[in-house]
């Protein structure tokens, strides 16, 4: 019992050296034979780990000691130029935009490009194709940014134009203007909100006066020798992807008949005046109404 009480002392003193070796507090005069020993055992130990730091620095590869320097050289750049001009350096972006041939459009934009040509192709002369890209101008327009520089409006109206008038698909149109797919089909729509909410209710207004339905009545009777006439009336139908609702109220009967293929479509109804200038405008009711049906409605409609 006595032997097993005097370890456990002895056990306590030898750890209460070793933590004094640590804080720096052993006093030279009770050192004994088991502290030199302890000492000498951390001694190896710190020498040890030292030895390891030093071999570990010496085969850090070159590449990292590469980035460490080309990195310091970065910010001893920024730094400077800070010194310099008084403001943060201008970091310079880059994103990876595919090379497309611009050529073809590149050539109908220019300033001497044949008037009968361009109608040919855009169904427009020139000058009502400069008039909506001025009228659509604030609504179509992009800011340059950092990564890209933005698509010109001329660019941006006239990819919607070649689509509506020729009905070419979005694969064909991005091979003419050096557009994406997905650029020519957002252009397609957002220029045709823009037309819808900028040029529509400033140009294709019906007659809101008397006298205006009188004019229109009086030249619609000189040239057919009708009376009370106010407009030329016409329906067609505009084919569509089949939609995810109602799909049997879109179903063309007449162009499936035709064209051997089903076939889905909208109405549109257009009015237009003894000039040839619209003056209403219907769209969106179901294929499958005939004109006489669609006529009557939207004839409801507008008087009602």
């Amino acid at each position: 019992m006595t032997a097993v009480f005097q370890k456990a002392i002895d056990e306590e003193e030898e750890e209460e050296e070793v933590c004094n070796a640590f804080d720096g507090e052993v006093d030279i005069h009770t050192q004994t034979t088991s502290s030199h020993d302890t000492k000498n055992i951390l001694k190896g130990l710190f020498t040890s780990l030292l030895s390891m730091d030093q071999k570990r620095a010496r085969t850090m590869p070159d590449e990292e000691n590469g980035d460490t320097t080309n990195r310091k050289k970065s910010r001893a750049a920024s730094r400077a130029s800070r010194d310099v001009t008084g403001s943060e350096p201008v970091q310079q972006r880059r994103l990876w935009v595919k090379d497309r041939s611009r050529a073809w459009w590149e050539e109908r934009s220019r300033f001497d490009y044949p008037e009968d040509d361009f109608k040919n192709a855009f169904r427009m002369s020139k000058t009502t194709f400069n008039l909506i890209c001025d009228e659509l101008n604030s609504a179509v327009a992009k800011e340059d940014t950092a990564l890209r520089n933005a698509i010109p409006v001329r660019q941006r109206v006239a990819v919607c134009v070649w689509r509506l008038a020729t009905g070419e698909p979005l694969r064909l149109v991005s091979k003419k203007f050096g557009l994406g797919i997905s650029t020519c089909h957002k252009l397609v729509l957002e220029v045709c909100k823009a037309i819808k909410d900028v040029l529509m209710p400033k140009y294709l207004k019906w007659p809101d006066h008397e006298e205006g339905l009188r004019s229109v009545g009086e030249t619609f009777e000189a040239v057919s020798g009708i009376p009370n006439i106010v407009g030329s009336m016409y329906t067609t139908h505009v084919p569509i992807i089949a939609p995810k609702i109602s799909v049997a109220a879109y179903f063309n009967k007449r162009h499936t008949e035709r064209n051997q293929k089903t076939s889905y479509s909208i109405t549109i109804q257009a009015v237009v005046n003894h000039k040839g200038v619209f003056t209403d405008l219907c769209i969106g009711w179901p294929g499958s109404m005939s004109d006489d049906q669609s006529t009557s409605l939207v004839c409801v409609v507008a008087t009602g």
